[in-house]
């Protein structure tokens, strides 16, 4: 099976997709890296309190993360804000830009090291691939988080998420109003993706509403590789991976991408404006798993708590993307308004591919690909 690398509210046909997806059975755990009872905890009860965990973590002394970019979602400031509210606790960022896949085979590499990562954040595909790697943990505000979007026994939980969206330069080029539009002489040299689809999570999903948008389902993404082909027929298709350097340089003038990854751009070129399509939507979050075999267990569960918790929920609104607590949030009054009034406006209907149409697309990308781009 193909793996991907990291690419207004998610409504309710996000929810039901998503749902198919997570119909798997939990898996059992086998005992983590950690030399004490945090390596088997399922729930922030079997430490006692936020304290008593608090505590255990912080006699760690060490938290590993991987694949967390820090212009990614507003996970720079995240990150610093758990290491200013732990300060006793160092944060080992590693490999910020690997794939999805990349985070796993880092655990598998490094199981009995101190190296290993303790945490993952993944793609709904590489996570459904990966359940033997996870260990089950509920955290203490796991109520609130819709069952869509979470594994039920707590191996992966759905975290942040947000819609396939164009970014383009508006200082150099039109607002592209409709996918059709890219074809056009204006767009000359100026379209990219973030990745390769057969590898990363953002590009695999730009296939995905291509598909969408021209008529297609999610159960065959010819019609989305046909109009990339067509793209590149027109010369409009540049086989750069887009990055925010790239996009502050030029060299992406329009890019494919995550709307909230899509917005951040607009810090280092105030002319860079987002547009997701009419029509169907494609959607996704993002998943928090923990390292069966962490070599920091209390750690990597203290940092679970911390990205549910109301303070970096609302720090994922910062970075434009949708926290998975928002409905909850809304209703208790904990959600940042301004924030959350802030987000592009949601499709009136969206998509999230199922394990088996993400399987599928990811065996058909991998052989029509790379010709139809050629």
């Amino acid at each position: 099976m193909t793996t991907l690398r990291k690419t207004g509210r998610i409504g309710a046909g996000i929810a039901l997709a998503t749902a198919a997806a997570l119909t798997l059975s939990a898996c059992g755990a086998s005992d983590g890296g950690g030399d004490n009872a945090a390596a088997t905890a399922t729930s922030l009860a079997d430490f006692g309190t936020l304290e008593d965990l608090e505590k255990a973590a912080i006699a760690e002394g060490q938290l590993n993360v991987i694949a967390l970019p820090r212009d990614w979602a507003n996970y720079g400031e995240i990150l610093d804000a758990f290491a200013a509210k732990y300060p006793d606790i160092e944060i080992v960022e590693q490999s910020p830009d690997v794939s999805s896949a990349e985070e796993i085979q880092a655990a598998k590499n490094n199981k009995g090291l101190d190296t290993a990562p303790d945490v993952f954040d993944l793609g709904l595909t590489v996570a459904l691939q990966s359940t033997d790697q996870f260990a089950p943990y509920k955290v203490e505000n796991w109520d609130d988080i819709p069952d869509a979007l979470k594994e039920p026994s707590g191996l992966f939980v759905g975290d942040y998420g947000g819609y396939m969206s164009v970014g383009y330069d508006s200082s150099k080029l039109p607002e592209p109003t409709k996918l059709e539009d890219l074809l056009k002489a204006d767009y000359k040299a100026s379209v990219a993706l973030n990745g390769d689809p057969t590898q990363a999570g953002a590009a695999f999903a730009a296939v995905g509403l291509a598909t969408v948008l021209s008529d297609g389902t999610l159960d065959d993404f010819q019609p989305g590789i046909d109009f990339f082909s067509a793209v590149n027929a027109a010369g409009n298709f540049i086989k750069v991976d887009a990055t925010p350097a790239t996009v502050a340089s030029g060299e992406t003038p329009v890019v494919f991408d995550w709307d909230y990854l899509n917005a951040a751009h607009s810090a280092e070129n105030p002319d860079w404006k987002v547009v997701v399509f009419d029509g169907t939507g494609y959607a996704s979050y993002y998943n928090q798993a923990i390292n069966i075999d962490a070599p920091h267990p209390a750690a990597a569960r203290l940092w679970q708590e911390f990205l549910y918790s109301d303070e970096a929920q609302n720090m994922w609104l910062a970075g434009g993307a949708r926290p998975a607590r928002m409905e909850a949030m809304i209703e208790a009054g904990t959600i940042d308004k301004a924030l959350a009034d802030a987000l592009p406006a949601a499709p009136a209907d969206s998509v999230v591919p199922t394990e088996t149409q993400s399987s599928d697309a990811g065996t058909l990308l991998g052989e029509k690909w790379a010709s139809a781009v050629q």
